[in-house]
């Protein structure tokens, strides 16, 4: 298939011209081509929001972790947001999630904290996943320095960033803490072994497709061991066998993403754990329609996010 062969909805597909094609398997290349494009856009728009950048300390034997902070002038609930960047675990950074971060804090009103996770395959599993449970960690012990009420910290992720998010529950409820009380998974990647309906037949989907899950989960886990049952539900959550326990989830995924197939799976399960949790599927989209911020379809699913964090942190 093509990408003119995907039922997409016509706003979208008219913007696939202007979408940046990122192909894994030459990440210098690919790192190269996304620093091109966020070089080009404007500036984002930081009225309403107080933005500081900390550095926190990490893992055992790690760097410290770099943390941006966003504060609303104008507040609408009590608790945090701790944000957790996408990028296929081996692309991504703050500055990629400037601006949405701006907008999300500006629109639910309360704190965002965002992870500056070191990416793989320079540091593979468990190096990102354990400094975002150090950002966490921070973020639960001093949340009243940023009045935030620690038992009130929803954890938001997006593709990578929503498979990291998942784990982070996983991890917080397996170690005794911190609180999570809420995760927002969107488009989450959760599932190193790739043999969903949906990973084998979208292997030329815009923005995401099966070659690049392939690149990006044995930068993670090893190619030695992706697909084996070496790999630990910490670093792919849809191997969790025991969900019970975690907090209530939104997932969301997209009709034409590679990953829409386990982000179901893995809604369908935390139901079945008695997890409470809502899942959205988006007809007529990909992996990257939030690329379009003009769609409809896009603007629906920003609504959605801001009215779902909004509840989970009031």
């Amino acid at each position: 298939m093509t990408t003119t062969d995907y039922a997409l909805d016509p706003e979208l597909a008219a913007a696939l011209p202007e979408l940046p094609a990122l192909d894994l398997t030459d990440l210098p290349a690919a790192r190269t081509t996304l620093a091109a494009i966020r070089s080009t856009l404007p500036a984002p728009d930081e009225s309403g929001v107080r933005v500081t950048d900390i550095a926190v300390p990490g893992p055992a034997g790690a760097p410290d972790v770099p943390l941006r902070i966003y504060r609303p002038e104008v507040v609408r609930g009590t608790g945090g947001i701790l944000d957790v960047h996408g990028g296929g675990f081996v692309m991504g950074d703050v500055d990629g999630s400037h601006a949405a971060n701006l907008a999300l804090c500006r629109a639910v009103g309360v704190p965002v904290v965002t992870v500056e996770y070191r990416l793989a395959p320079e540091t593979p599993y468990p190096g990102p996943l354990e400094d975002c449970y150090a950002g966490l960690t921070w973020f639960s012990e001093h949340a009243d320095e940023v009045d935030v009420d620690p038992t009130r910290i929803a954890v938001h992720g997006t593709s990578a960033g929503g498979g990291l998010a998942a784990a982070l529950a996983l991890l917080a409820r397996d170690r005794g803490g911190p609180e999570i009380a809420f995760q927002f998974l969107a488009i989450p990647e959760l599932d190193d072994r790739l043999e969903t309906p949906s990973m084998r037949a979208f292997v030329d989907t815009p923005v995401w497709n099966r070659p690049n899950a392939v690149v990006s989960w044995e930068c993670y886990v090893g190619a030695d061991i992706r697909g084996t049952d070496a790999v630990p539900p910490y670093a792919a959550p849809a191997r969790a066998t025991d969900l019970t326990g975690l907090p209530p989830a939104y997932v969301s995924v997209m009709a034409f993403d590679p990953l829409r197939d386990e982000g179901i799976a893995y809604a369908l399960a935390l139901q079945a754990a008695g997890v409470p949790v809502e899942l959205h599927l988006y007809p007529g989209t990909f992996h990257g329609s939030t690329l379009v911020p003009g769609a409809a379809v896009t603007k629906r699913m920003a609504v959605e996010k801001y009215t779902v964090l909004g509840r989970a942190v009031a």
